[in-house]
């Protein structure tokens, strides 16, 4: 189980890289963390680029050991483990996009995303859940 939830911690910092690339390159802005950070730390998300980076590498990372601990060895079917991984990873970034959306800034940070962000901020999720279902299923 240990060697699980390192693997998905790994794969959780590597999936938010890719995320973040993404992310960065689509949308030309920081994380959303920055915002939680200002309304919770102070200043404006301006003021938080460090911050906003490593606070969405943290996430990602401790997501990552919790999609590990919950596909586990997979499910033994016929799909191979990095396809398995893939799929569940998928639906693993959609669910946390979701949360993330609704819970961490709808109402943590009082954020409501204009239909284009939420667009890329879903698209970016699912990107973190495939690379992260790869990187996990490729290991298992």
């Amino acid at each position: 189980m240990a060697s699980n939830v390192k693997n998905g911690f790994v794969g959780g910092l590597f999936s938010t890289v890719v995320m973040t690339v993404f992310r960065e390159s689509v949308s030309v802005s920081y994380p959303p963390t920055a915002d939680f950070l200002a309304r919770y730390v102070g200043g404006n998300p301006d003021e938080h680029p460090l911050g906003a980076f490593f606070l969405h590498a943290l996430y990602g990372a401790v997501a990552g050991g919790f999609f590990s601990v919950a596909f586990g060895e997979g499910s033994n079917s016929a799909l191979d483990a990095e396809t398995e991984g893939t799929i569940a990873g998928l639906g693993y970034g959609l669910l946390l996009s979701i949360f993330g959306e609704r819970v961490m800034l709808g109402r943590l940070v009082g954020m409501t995303l204009e239909e284009d962000e939420s667009t890329i901020f879903h698209a970016g999720h699912a990107i973190y859940g495939i690379a992260l279902g790869a990187w996990v299923g490729s290991r298992s």
